[in-house]
């Protein structure tokens, strides 16, 4: 295992990290974003409902690390926040192909800020119970992203499903020497991946960027955000990009795709991999769909000079 600084966490970023965690934790969330209704879709032979898990809030420092204060104001206005944070969405896609009921991520559950972990909750209100799902696809596994799959007892929270996520996050976070080989700032993260991961081990199937997880649904390499971050790419008229934190939030990085993520774990890799997708995206006219994007997430990236704009669905 490589020291972290292979993959590109500064000093300077180490230390955003660590305030920002730290300021994380203490966050009041008096405002409530969380999505009414379910959007569902159809998408070759693919049938997606958009789930909220509820939402997350993030401080300036993470979401616009690169922006100056005055840059800063107007975005986090548009976020719905304030001048010193915002909330952005969690958008779940639960997929059914043929006999699968697929998630792609399955949220925070009890493991990260109160105002998000609804996913099961509205799964059920949508009359799906955690035994129907048969797989759970991580884009990886910081803590808004694999959080739920225990209870608090230790117990699955998706009993019968099958599980994966790339060969490269799992090697990551399973590290065993990891309080040597990452700074303190990620130990929590890595705690927590190795809590799920461990717990779905004899279920879990690594894959690797090119491969298909099912016909018509192939892993894309996505890396930086995490060093095994992958996003999931679905056939069918245009193809459909499942982007997860690839790009992480719709408003921001479509408007300021140079602008680096406070959380990225590799921050040039995440730029350039965030570059090549909205160029893509862009240029073959690719339906996206986005985890922490304005719910639902889904619609289309249309350049604009040299940056994008994100239309709609």
């Amino acid at each position: 295992m490589s020291n972290l600084d292979d993959f590109g966490l500064s000093v300077t970023r180490r230390q955003l990290l660590a305030g920002a965690l730290s300021g994380v934790a203490a966050l009041a969330l008096p405002r409530s974003t969380r999505a009414a209704e379910s959007y569902r879709f159809a998408h070759g032979a693919f049938d997606i409902t958009v789930v909220s898990d509820g939402f997350i809030t993030l401080p300036a420092e993470v979401l616009l690390p690169d922006a100056t204060p005055e840059e800063r104001r107007p975005i986090l206005a548009q976020l719905g926040g304030d001048a010193t944070d915002a909330p952005v969405q969690a958008n779940i896609p639960l997929i059914r192909h043929g006999n699968d009921l697929i998630l792609i991520d399955n949220g925070s559950g009890t493991h990260f800020q109160a105002s998000a972990g609804k996913l099961a909750a509205n799964l059920k209100t949508a009359g799906i119970e955690p035994e129907a799902i048969t797989k759970v696809i991580f884009t990886h596994a910081h803590p808004d992203h694999s959080g739920a799959t225990t209870v608090a007892d230790g117990k699955l929270l998706y009993p019968n499903a099958q599980y994966f996520v790339s060969e490269t996050e799992w090697n990551f976070w399973t590290d065993k020497d990891y309080e040597t080989h990452m700074p303190s700032v990620l130990h929590d993260f890595a705690r927590g991946a190795q809590r799920d991961f461990f717990a779905v081990k004899d279920r879990l199937t690594l894959v690797k960027p090119g491969q298909e997880i099912l016909p018509g649904m192939q892993v894309i390499e996505t890396s930086g955000h995490t060093p095994g971050h992958i996003s999931l790419e679905l056939a069918g008229d245009g193809n459909l990009l499942i982007t997860g934190d690839a790009c992480t939030n719709d408003v921001i990085f479509f408007a300021h795709p140079a602008w680096h993520f406070g959380f990225d774990t590799d921050p040039e890799t995440a730029l350039k991999n965030r570059r090549m997708l909205l160029d893509r995206a862009a240029s073959e006219k690719i339906k996206l769909l986005g985890y922490h994007w304005s719910y639902p997430g889904v619609g289309y990236a249309e350049r604009r000079d040299s940056a994008y704009r994100f239309v709609k669905a």
